[in-house]
């Protein structure tokens, strides 16, 4: 299943609640298995991002609409990239020749 890796931030209502972080991650786990997915895992972090999870879904509609869901609740703002195993990397370096 494709891999995505989120930069979370919280914004200021999220920063209010932030007693509520590991209930809401738990919450989004939950989320994301009705969608077909799977967060693998969140770590909360110093610095610029307020946390950073690692998720699967079945494809980038699946993934989107997740994401779209937990930035509708008005905690999160995120940037999500699309992570690719080694696998995955040798393939799409054998296609660029």
């Amino acid at each position: 299943m494709p891999r995505y890796v989120s930069l979370i931030s919280w914004t200021e209502q999220g920063v209010r609640n932030f007693r509520e972080a590991v209930k809401r991650a738990n919450d989004a786990a939950q989320l994301a298995g009705t969608m077909g997915g799977r967060v693998e895992r969140i770590l909360w972090t110093l610095g610029p991002y307020d946390a950073v999870a690692i998720a699967e879904f079945p494809d980038d509609e699946s993934g989107s609409a997740f994401l779209l869901a937990l930035g509708s609740q008005g905690n999160i703002r995120t940037t999500t990239l699309r992570a690719f195993e080694a696998d995955e990397m040798e393939r799409i370096i054998s296609k660029a020749g």
